[in-house]
């Protein structure tokens, strides 16, 4: 009787990788291009490699306000899996990706209610560290250097939960649905017919605003993180079914205050994160709808920049000439 030789492979053992990251020493500080230590992914985690990532107004606001550091900014981006941790059956290495700032784990209140993307078990991570272990998943010569919203993409590779990522179609252009993973400003090509300056008129703006609606909007929309400008906003909506919605950020003065009497007549005030899309289940019909024409990505990106010059994003930021930045990772 002849005999079968089987060579059983071992799963390739995953170890810490060294890479180029941009790191933030200090609030305001410039970024400085760092080698940083990426550990391997643990359990129900995977690592990235970084494609494209892109400048969002909230990594510009934290940058300049928060108190965690030295930190790896950046939350929109793209990538290829390059390993998956123990437990993860829904990636393999070389699968196409989103990650997302805030997760879902398709198993909490919250993820089961169909009512809520606000995730008990991967929300909005605020101290920079994982979920799982409250631990960070850089270094540098041992010392912790901490996360951005449970991303960091400012990184050559990063490391995420399962429930923080979205496989797309590898079809999909990664330099461009990267803006898909949080969000993108308003433009008049997609919606808007009016503009108005407060500086051009004598009146109040929230005046303006109900005289040519005609008695007010039904919904309006506060996306600067400016918590002064919810009250113009909820002024600016008529009564009775009046909405606004807040979209902002604040970097200060957090708490909202109004008149009792906007919400005695009938208007209505709600926050929304990430416009109430749930990452996993309805990204990639996003994905599909800009694959398909259907809506536009390209339009928002005012700026191509080489991963090197990531400095220069948070400057054309500052300065309000941008309204995306793409920040390419070396091929």
């Amino acid at each position: 009787m002849s005999t079968i030789d089987i060579n059983i492979i071992a799963p390739r053992p995953h170890v810490a990788i060294t890479c180029k990251a941009a790191v933030a020493w200090g609030a305001g500080e410039s970024l400085v291009m760092e080698q940083v230590e990426v550990s391997p992914p643990q359990a129900m985690e995977i690592r990235i490699q970084v494609v494209s990532t892109s400048l969002c107004r909230s990594d510009f606001t934290a940058w300049q306000s928060h108190a965690i550091f030295p930190r790896i900014f950046g939350h929109e981006a793209s990538g290829i899996v390059e390993s998956v941790g123990q437990g993860v059956t829904e990636f393999k290495e070389g699968d196409h990706v989103l990650t997302v700032f805030t997760g879902e784990c398709m198993q909490c209140r919250q993820c089961t209610s169909g009512k809520s993307n606000i995730c008990e078990v991967l929300g909005l991570e605020r101290r920079g560290v994982m979920h799982s272990d409250q631990k960070t998943r850089f270094s540098i010569n041992g010392k912790p250097i901490y996360h951005y919203c449970a991303v960091s993409s400012f990184s050559e590779y990063t490391v995420v939960h399962s429930g923080c990522a979205v496989k797309v179609s590898p079809l999909a252009p990664l330099e461009k649905i990267c803006l898909l993973s949080c969000g993108v400003a308003a433009a008049k090509a997609f919606g808007i017919t009016e503009f108005l300056d407060p500086n051009d008129s004598n009146e109040p703006i929230q005046q303006v605003i109900k005289r040519i609606t005609g008695g007010g909007a039904d919904y309006s929309f506060e996306c600067i993180g400016d918590t002064g400008m919810i009250t113009t906003a909820l002024q600016s909506c008529c009564d009775g079914w009046g909405l606004t919605v807040t979209l902002g950020v604040p970097k200060e003065k957090p708490e909202v205050t109004a008149h009792y009497g906007l919400f005695l007549t009938g208007r209505t005030l709600k926050g929304s994160l990430f416009g109430g899309w749930k990452p996993k289940s309805d990204l990639p019909s996003l994905v599909e709808k800009y694959m398909k024409k259907e809506i536009q990505i390209d339009e928002f990106i005012t700026h191509n920049i080489p991963f090197e010059d990531i400095n220069k994003a948070f400057n054309l930021m500052r300065e309000g000439r941008c309204l995306r930045c793409v920040i390419h990772m070396p091929k």
